[in-house]
Formats: structure tokens, C-alpha cells, sequence
């Protein structure tokens, strides 16, 4: 009150009706203002409920006027060891062609066009999604087009074949590419589960492609495509009008295939077995520019690490992030990993790597870390015995610095892809085809916050034990023999001496 005293000598520049009170003081006869508070917790927890013919309606809350929903399939190609492999392959080019309902593709887009809607479907090893993102009040004719695309797909012999040429294209495409990373993972997940599961090839083969007809995929999605193997899941809209979407256009609907009772469902664990895959490559014409890429071999070592339903798959995550890297030609700088382990110790000190980077593949019963490496030809023995030696030296001392800032880069990785609406969609669909819940960011970022040192080390320790799994694409001529690989990382010590005398 005393301080509002001294304020009543005061003149305020554009004070109005309350020249001398205080910006401290409420003014007098003007209500107590109310603040907005943050939304509590609860209401943007995701919903869920099971319909009586096994399928899950998920839905999570978000502020705007379009929504993304979409159809996610426990289906992929680790499904298809008792069918022709690349099944899946077809049906991601399939999607979104003509249905019972529409005649076109250009009719699917013309409808989406009118709600300002786009879609897409995308095939993993484990799951296919349908997707739409759209205005929010055209959910009605969304859920209908999902429920068509999905269980009532023409699959014409003229689409089929449209889809024939179009894989051959992407096949040749996918060996032409300069960047071989998506090459790469595909031999280094056949590599570490040889002839199983996620090991199955996620491309289409070349002899399959005139195989696959229309009874072909019939039969195997009367298999897969089933309610109880499928999650329907929206972010920005209504949970009560999802699900009577759902009851509308996906209950007691009787798909183009039939309702058969005899299903050959693949239900096989991966089986980790390590190994090596080789591909001899002459890659000096992988660029036809003026400025043409250097001739590069590149190297990928893997070993198994765990399910992402495990509780070590978050120490694995972070794990991940600490090695980070990338390219030699990245501008870099605060933020974006030139901190992380295999920028400190390999892109910085070996002038003649131009890659080295890790990812962390995982599944819903194993998972892959792997470090994937480029150098020229005459470079590639010492490529491998570094980066063998970073896969032991993970075992050793984890500092809390380097363990803090790997902590808070995945922490704020995570929220700011899930400020995307398509990336919570896939996140609430994948979590809840998994294990019907979903775990929100803030719960992930609190088990983020609780991985130690010794967590990291005793998830490397296990990892260590396994055999590796090594892809190698181009002039392999110097590349160590996979039994110089094996015993190089089954030497804890990751003494230099000893990796120098068995790559020697």
C-alpha cells in the first residue's frame, strides 16, 4: 500500500482513467482477472475402445481443424515367410487405387480434395499404415474411404500390372541411388535374421514381380487383414465420433476376399543369427554430375539389442543418440550431435571417413543397433577396426556430461516430432497395435530421465555377446574377413594393440 502511495505523484504517458496507480496495484472497481490455466493431463490422454469384432478405435485430442486418421495393419513383410515374398511391396503401391465404391484414384483424390485431404499408405517389416489427414468435419466420409480402401481394394489386373512396372522402376531406381542407406539396411536386417522375420526383404525380388496376382494377395490378406490385427486411429478429432465412424463403415463389413475361417497367420519370434552379406559394387558412377561423388565402400555392423516392449529398449535409445555422427560434409554446429561420440572420435580425427553414423532399429520382439560407415576402398580395413573399437569402447566409462546432453537431445527429439499431427498418429497407432495403451510423452521423458551409467553399460555388455551382423557394399577388396570382425568385438579390453594385430 505504501509502495501504491508513492506511485500517486507519478504521471504514466497514456494512463488513461488510472493516471497514478501503480502497474503493481489491481485497479480499482475492475474484476479480479482470470487466467487461463494449461489443460490438464487427462484430457489429451489417448482413448481407446475395442469393438465387438476385435478392433481398437484410438483417438488423441489436438487443437485444430484438420485431423489425420488412418488404418494401421499388424502386416508386413516379416509375415510373409509361407507367402511370396514382396506381397507388401504390392500393396503399398495398391493402395488408395479403385475400391467398391470408387472407380478411380482420381475419384479417392477428388473426394479428399473436397475436405482438403491428402493420403498415403506406407509398408514396414511389421505394420501398413493407411493414412488421411483432412478437414476435421469430413471425418464422416474418411472413415468410409479407409473402411473401402482397406476391405473392399478392386485390385484390377490393369492396377496390378501398373504396380508391376512401377516396382521394377523403384527396384532399379533403389541400385542406382547414390545414397545406399536404404540398401544397406535391407542386408544388414538379412544378415543379423537370416531367412526369418524382420530379415524377410521389404523390396519386392525382381522374379516375384510377374508372380503376384490377385489371388495371390487375396489369400493373403484374408490372413492378415483382419479386425482383431487392426487399430483405427485419429489425432484432432472427437473420440465419441470416431468411434461411431467406425461402427458405421468397419463392423460387420464383409470384405472383397471373404470371411474365411481358415487363417495362416505367422506368428514366429526372430531368430538373431549374425552373419555377413557382401555385395561387390562398382560404385564409381553413382553420380553422372559435373562433380561426381567419390568412389566409396560402405560398411554397416550391427548387433542385436531389444524389443521396444522391453524396458532396456529406452537405455538403448538413448545409447543411440550418444553415438549419433553422420557426414563429414555437415555444417553442424551446437545441436545438431557434433558432440556425440562418433563426431568426436571418428569424423574428427580420421580426416578420410566421410560417414559415420548410428540407428537403432526395433521390433516388437528384437531390435538392431548399428553403425553404418563410408570410406574410400584402400581405407576400408582401418574403417572397420574403428569402428569396432567405438562398439567396445561403448562398454567403458559413460561420462555424466555426454549422458546428460544424449539424454536431453532424445528428449527433445521426441517432443518435437510429436508436435507433427501424422507423427502422433503413427505414434498412438503403432503403440496401441502393440500393446493396446499408449505411453504419452511426458511418461517417456520421465524414463528417459532415469537412465544411469550403469544402464548403459549393462545393455552394451549384453549386446556384446552376440555374433555381429556386417553389410558391405562396394570394392571390398580389403575389406577383414567376418571372423576377424567376430573376434575384434568379443575383445572387451578394445585395446588398439590387439584390434591392430587382428585386422593386420
Amino acid at each position: 500500500s505504501r509502495r501504491c502511495g508513492l506511485a500517486a505523484g507519478r504521471s504514466y504517458s497514456g494512463g488513461g482513467a488510472y493516471p497514478s496507480v501503480s502497474l503493481t496495484c489491481p485497479l480499482p472497481g475492475v474484476p479480479k482477472a482470470v487466467f487461463a490455466a494449461a489443460e490438464s493431463r487427462e484430457r489429451f490422454e489417448t482413448r481407446v475402445t475395442v469393438l465387438e469384432n476385435g478392433l481398437r478405435v484410438a483417438s488423441q485430442n489436438k487443437f485444430g481443424q484438420f485431423c489425420t486418421v488412418g488404418v494401421l495393419v499388424n502386416s508386413g513383410s516379416r509375415h510373409e515367410a509361407k507367402y511370396l515374398s514382396g506381397i507388401s511391396h504390392f500393396l503399398e503401391k495398391l493402395a488408395f487405387s479403385s475400391t467398391a465404391q470408387f472407380g478411380s484414384k482420381d475419384e479417392i483424390l477428388l473426394t479428399l480434395e473436397k475436405h482438403g485431404g491428402i493420403c498415403d499408405c506406407q509398408a514396414s517389416r511389421d505394420t501398413i499404415m493407411y493414412a488421411v489427414s483432412a478437414d476435421a468435419r469430413g471425418l464422416d466420409t474418411v472413415v468410409n474411404l479407409l473402411a473401402d480402401v482397406t476391405l473392399q481394394p478392386r485390385l484390377s489386373d490393369e492396377e496390378i500390372e501398373m504396380t508391376r512396372m512401377a516396382i521394377r522402376f523403384e527396384l532399379e531406381d533403389l541400385n542406382m541411388r547414390p545414397d545406399p542407406e536404404p540398401l544397406l539396411t535391407e542386408m544388414i536386417h538379412a544378415a543379423a535374421f537370416r531367412d526369418n522375420t524382420v530379415g524377410l526383404n521389404r523390396f519386392c525380388p525382381v522374379e516375384n514381380t510377374d508372380k503376384i496376382d490377385r489371388a495371390v494377395l487375396h489369400s493373403y490378406l484374408s490372413s492378415y487383414y483382419t479386425p482383431d490385427r487392426m487399430v483405427l486411429a485419429g489425432v484432432g478429432i472427437e473420440h465419441e465420433h470416431l468411434v461411431e465412424c467406425a461402427r458405421k463403415y468397419l463392423l460387420g463389413v464383409e470384405p472383397v476376399w471373404g470371411s474365411g475361417q481358415g487363417r495362416a497367420v505367422d506368428r514366429s519370434v526372430a531368430q538373431y543369427t549374425g552373419g555377413i552379406i557382401k555385395v561387390e559394387k562398382d560404385m564409381s558412377d553413382v553420380s553422372l554430375g559435373p562433380t561426381p561423388i567419390p568412389e566409396l565402400t560402405h560398411i554397416m555392423i550391427g548387433l542385436e539389442s531389444c524389443s521396444f516392449l522391453e524396458d532396456d529398449f529406452i537405455p538403448f535409445a538413448v545409447l543411440n543418440m550418444m553415438m549419433g555422427g553422420g557426414g563429414s560434409f555437415s555444417a553442424g554446429g551446437p545441436g545438431k550431435g557434433m558432440f556425440t561420440r562418433l563426431y568426436l572420435n571418428v569424423l574428427n580425427r580420421h580426416h578420410w571417413m566421410y560417414n559415420a553414423t548410428s540407428y537403432h532399429h526395433s521390433y516388437e520382439d528384437t531390435g538392431l543397433l548399428c553403425i553404418h560407415a563410408s570410406a574410400d576402398p584402400k581405407q576400408v580395413r582401418e574403417m572397420v577396426e574403428i569402428i569396432t573399437r567405438e562398439f567396445i569402447l561403448m562398454a567403458g566409462a559413460v561420462g555424466e556430461v555426454e549422458l546428460e546432453r544424449a539424454k536431453t537431445q532424445l528428449k527433445s527429439m521426441l517432443m518435437m516430432n510429436l508436435e507433427s499431427r501424422p507423427v502422433i498418429f503413427e505414434d498412438v497407432g503403432r503403440q496401441v497395435l502393440a500393446t493396446n495403451t499408449r505411453k504419452l510423452p511426458h511418461e517417456l521423458c520421465d524414463l528417459i530421465s532415469q537412465v544411469k551409467p550403469s544402464d548403459i553399460k549393462r545393455v552394451v555388455t549384453k549386446m556384446l555377446h552376440k555374433k555381429p551382423a556386417v553389410a558391405a557394399l562396394g570394392d571390398l577388396t580389403d575389406l577383414p574377413t567376418y571372423e576377424h570382425i567376430q573376434a575384434a568385438l568379443s575383445s572387451k579390453d578394445g585395446r588398439l594393440p590387439r584390434l591392430y594385430r587382428l585386422f593386420r
